[in-house]
């Protein structure tokens, strides 16, 4: 609220709220006490080191979506140039980070919602990628028929309709990008594959997956090579993993 960070405030504890700004900062806690989340009181969300603008237009970056740019990381060095599609790119956080962490990669970066893109155009702007970062308005992979990627990267809904979220998620993030379907499979079943045709041979396919979802994942992935799965944190499987054939 006072356009300043952390360190002012507490070299200037002394400093009194005007009126207006003390109005603001009190419709800021009422907000908070309705279950708002506070990145969208912000504005910012910080994901793999960058800070990302963020709105109710797009889905907040989780810590465990880090886990699916690791995963990328992990199988192109940095000396590369992929080409990297980005499926569903909300914020941009997955395609800029990384756009930033693999500086010869050129990545594109797909979204089916305008307003998605234009965040995802700003944090691209922001962290000195836009240069290599295509935005493109899609369904799923529809836009990219004609081309060809090294990879195929996706945070797809995979919330079962129905399921019952926390109130600061329900409430206020955006439901197209929370909810998949009746089984939560529905996504992935158009997306893997629209994915095949788009990759290069000995391509990847790199996505995550909800709670419980390897075993229908590995079915919907027969066929595909060197299908597996990367752990988060808490030891559940967060990202699936597939190869075409080369």
């Amino acid at each position: 609220m006072l356009g300043c960070d952390q360190t002012a405030l507490l070299t200037h504890p002394e400093r009194p709220l005007s009126t207006k700004e003390a109005e603001q900062f009190e419709a800021l806690l009422k907000r908070r006490l309705a279950s708002e989340p506070v990145q969208y009181l912000t504005g910012t969300q910080e994901f793999f080191g960058l800070l990302f603008e963020v709105s109710p237009d797009v889905l907040i970056p989780r810590p465990e979506t880090e886990h699916l740019v690791e995963a990328v990381l992990d199988r192109f060095n940095r000396d590369a140039n992929p080409r990297i599609v980005d499926v569903g790119t909300g914020s941009g956080a997955i395609a800029v980070a990384i756009a930033h962490a693999l500086p010869r990669s050129r990545v594109t970066a797909m979204d089916l919602y305008p307003s998605a893109l234009e965040i995802a155009r700003r944090n691209a702007e922001r962290h000195g990628v836009i240069d290599r970062v295509t935005l493109l308005q899609s369904d799923l992979l529809a836009a990219a028929s004609s081309q060809e990627f090294d990879a195929v990267v996706s945070n797809p809904p995979y919330i079962a309709d129905g399921e019952v979220l926390e109130v600061q998620v329900a409430n206020y993030e955006p439901s197209s990008a929370l909810y998949a379907g009746p089984t939560g499979l529905e996504i992935y079943q158009r997306l893997i594959p629209q994915a095949r045709t788009v990759l290069k041979p000995r391509g990847w396919l790199i996505m995550e997956i909800g709670y419980g979802q390897e075993a229908a994942l590995g079915a919907l992935l027969a066929g595909w090579r060197e299908v597996s799965f990367v752990p988060d944190l808490q030891g559940l499987p967060r990202v699936a993993l597939a190869r075409t054939d080369g």
